[in-house]
């Protein structure tokens, strides 16, 4: 039996392996071929010796990561130890740099491969399609560059929409005025920018409508200038709504658009607006299209299971 011999140089090892070891032992799960060992901050590992050689590629990408980010938890270990390469986690320069601080001084960046490809897409395009299931940070990686955009004054405004009524539901039937009516629709993206912008600040943005956030039907008739324009949830427009908003992009704008073409919510017959987009701006040049995954899932890792889940059902249909 082979062995091999790894030491955590300028890392904690009770802050890499985690509370009661936790990382470390889900580590162990990804290579239940090799006897593995942690004392202190030195890794023995026996066992075949390719296994051995991929067990010392994968855990050198850990402590880069670890390095990199000062932190590590289930679902950045889970990506590292099933990424196909070492390039998923290589990134430039430019694409690696903080998005934003937010509030409290918080570094936001992008945070999976195909995140920070999302983030390399938008500084080469004006318009760009993200999509991907629930959870992949589509919305919040666009609302983070939306922030930075503002603050670096490349745009004057950030406008945020998103089709207002989903799953069969109606305002009509939602107590309040308009504006009560619909702030449950959009609170997604006010999560998001409360992350980012400070209370007061974003109260400010609001009310100067430096910062816009409103249904898709509100952008009928206006011409979209010098603005960061987010349309989230996309999947749950119609052809009209869709093509309506494309057609609103006006001089020095980025539009980002949103969407999970598995979770669509209109009434059966209709088409997709984002559906049928991606199959008719496939070839646009200045139009960029990214399909994020499970692999990019950076919530509870449960979701992960639950994607997946949900995934193999409609595989068989």
């Amino acid at each position: 039996m082979n062995e091999l011999i790894l030491e955590l140089s300028e890392i904690n090892p009770k802050e890499f392996f985690g509370d009661q070891n936790k990382n470390f032992q889900l580590i162990r799960k990804y290579f239940p071929k090799l006897k593995l060992v942690a004392r202190g901050g030195t890794i023995k590992a026996f066992g075949d010796e390719e296994m051995l050689d991929e067990f010392e590629k994968r855990l050198k990408m850990l402590t880069e990561y670890f390095l990199k980010y000062n932190n590590l938890d289930e679902n950045s270990i889970e990506r590292i130890l099933t990424s196909d390469s070492k390039a998923d986690y290589q990134t430039s320069k430019q694409s690696d740099q903080v998005l934003v601080h937010g509030v409290g001084g918080r570094s936001i960046k992008a945070q999976t491969a195909n995140q920070r490809k999302l983030v390399e897409l938008m500084q080469k395009n004006d318009m760009v399609f993200a999509i991907g299931p629930a959870g992949t940070g589509k919305t919040y990686t666009g609302v983070a560059l939306a922030v930075r955009a503002l603050k670096n004054k490349e745009v004057k405004r950030i406008i945020l929409t998103r089709p207002a009524v989903e799953a069969g539901e109606n305002l009509g039937f939602l107590p309040g005025d308009l504006k009560e009516k619909l702030d449950p629709y959009m609170q997604p993206l006010y999560d998001a920018l409360r992350d980012m912008i400070p209370p007061e600040k974003l109260d400010s943005f609001i009310e100067k409508g430096t910062i816009q956030i409103a249904p898709l039907a509100f952008m009928r008739g206006r011409t979209l200038d010098n603005a960061f324009v987010i349309l989230d949830e996309s999947q749950n427009t119609t052809h009209a709504q869709m093509k309506m908003f494309l057609t609103r992009m006006g001089r020095h704008a980025k539009f980002m658009i949103t969407g999970d073409p598995g979770q669509v919510d209109l009434p059966r017959r209709s088409i997709s607006g984002l559906k049928e987009a991606l199959l008719v701006l496939k070839n646009v040049k200045g139009i960029g299209i990214l399909h994020l995954d499970d692999k990019d899932v950076i919530r509870h890792k449960l979701v992960k299971k639950v994607i997946s889940a949900y995934k193999s059902i409609e595989n068989q249909d």
